[in-house]
């Protein structure tokens, strides 16, 4: 893991999901690229609106962008002033989760800032731009701009969704001088058939020399999430590794779940991968 990819909400000053990534990379010697999306003019237009109109739209998203491009050199300063090795820069035009998903194809991680007084922090628009990149994610709360490691806790639940998460993180995992793994009940496979090889989490962890501290949540799984949480914060956990969308993503985005309330609750910074 070495290409951290963070989005860019607010320019200078910073918003502070973008100096949590700058930490972060310092932490595992790596890189944080900034990358500043606005929505095409064309968007914006009305069904029905004026070539006046429009050309105003497109005058403010020109003026947009030529602020993005000239602030490129200063994020680049912020994050190596920071700690960050390298630090990039990247501006858009678009919809957000297609730039991501294509962003996605050269990095490693994603870091977003969860804000719910804002549009683009609140927890449903986390949860599509989850979907619409395969790269694992870090939800930041808002304000936190430290990526400490000291505490990790790790969320288990035997799901397909778990085991990627925890295999994704584990270059964060190794760094940490205290893991912790949250086991909670066992999900049950949605339409599964067929007999699966078994999986053996400690085994897995054993092999990666990863020493974690066993902790039970006597819950079922779809009412984890505030007893998570909470195990979370007893053990002082830095950083909470979770699967994301452990139900069916039918379900998940149409009911919430355990992803969408720990999403909303959180006060730790949550990794996510679906």
């Amino acid at each position: 893991m070495r290409d951290i990819l963070c989005r860019v909400t607010r320019i200078q000053p910073w918003n502070a999901g973008v100096s949590y990534a700058a930490d972060l990379a310092a932490r595992i010697d790596g890189a944080a690229t900034g990358v500043y999306v606005h929505a095409s003019p064309l968007d914006s237009m009305p069904r029905f609106g004026s070539s006046e109109l429009f050309g105003t739209l497109l005058r403010h998203a020109r003026e947009r962008l030529a602020l993005a491009q000239a602030c490129g050199e200063a994020f680049v300063e912020h994050a190596r002033a920071l700690g960050a090795r390298t630090a990039g820069w990247q501006i858009a035009e678009g919809y957000l989760p297609d730039v991501l998903a294509r962003l996605s194809l050269r990095h490693d991680l994603l870091v977003l800032e969860r804000d719910d007084e804002h549009a683009h922090g609140d927890p449903g628009e986390l949860a599509r731009l989850l979907l619409a990149t395969p790269l694992p994610c870090i939800a930041v709360p808002a304000g936190l701009k430290q990526a400490r490691l000291d505490c990790v806790a790790l969320a288990w639940n035997a799901g397909v969704e778990s085991i990627r998460a925890i295999h994704a993180a584990m270059p964060l995992v190794r760094r940490a001088a205290r893991v912790v793994l949250l086991r909670g009940a066992p999900r049950k496979p949605l339409g599964a058939a067929g007999w699966h090889p078994p999986f053996s989490i400690d085994a897995y962890l054993e092999r990666h020399e990863i020493r974690a501290e066993p902790r039970t949540l006597a819950t079922p799984d779809r009412d984890a999430g505030a007893p998570l949480l909470e195990a979370a914060a007893q053990v002082g956990a830095d950083l909470l590794v979770m699967g994301a969308y452990g139900r069916s993503r039918l379900d998940e985005w149409a009911l919430g779940g355990t992803t969408r309330s720990v999403l909303r609750q959180a006060a730790i910074p949550l990794f996510l991968h679906h």
